[in-house]
């Protein structure tokens, strides 16, 4: 429970600082700004992700072609493939810490860039689709999908 918590506290400090930069801002801004800090802010892992879905606290994007996730899916998250990013951000929430994911990292670290330069505070899944696969096995999975049923009111 303790653990809990604190990785509860770690996200919402994480997003506090990229609040203050919530407006658009260009590539070339983003870049001559990047530091340590905002390397270290840019990153989440898959047991911190699952921290924050279950709190309702992000929103988990799943970046990868339509093929690729009609082949396998997580069951929970939405699908916006990495080339409708831009013509579809109005399906995102603004007030949720948005988690980009692909199997491994690349495409979700370009789609996490893009929407920092939309004004979202947006970080990647480290270990990838795969690694929150690995991580969602067994009692893990189904204690977090009963959770997210819960929070969906169903």
């Amino acid at each position: 429970m303790k653990r809990h918590i604190i990785t509860i506290a770690a996200i919402l400090m994480m997003a506090i600082p990229f609040a203050a930069h919530a407006e658009e801002l260009s590539l070339e801004i983003y870049i001559s700004e990047f530091d340590y800090k905002a390397r270290k802010e840019m990153k989440i892992n898959s047991e911190s992700l699952v921290s924050g879905l279950e709190q309702g606290l992000i929103q988990l994007v799943d970046i990868r072609f339509k093929e690729e996730t009609a082949a396998w899916s997580m069951g929970f998250g939405r699908h916006i493939p990495l080339n409708e990013l831009p013509s579809r951000l109005d399906e995102l929430d603004k007030d949720k810490i948005i988690v980009t994911a692909c199997p491994h990292k690349d495409r979700a670290i370009l789609a996490m860039a893009y929407l920092r330069t939309k004004g979202y505070n947006s970080k990647y899944l480290v270990d990838g689709l795969l690694g929150l696969a690995e991580f969602l096995r067994g009692d893990t999975a189904r204690n977090v999908m009963e959770i997210l049923e819960e929070n969906r009111g169903g």
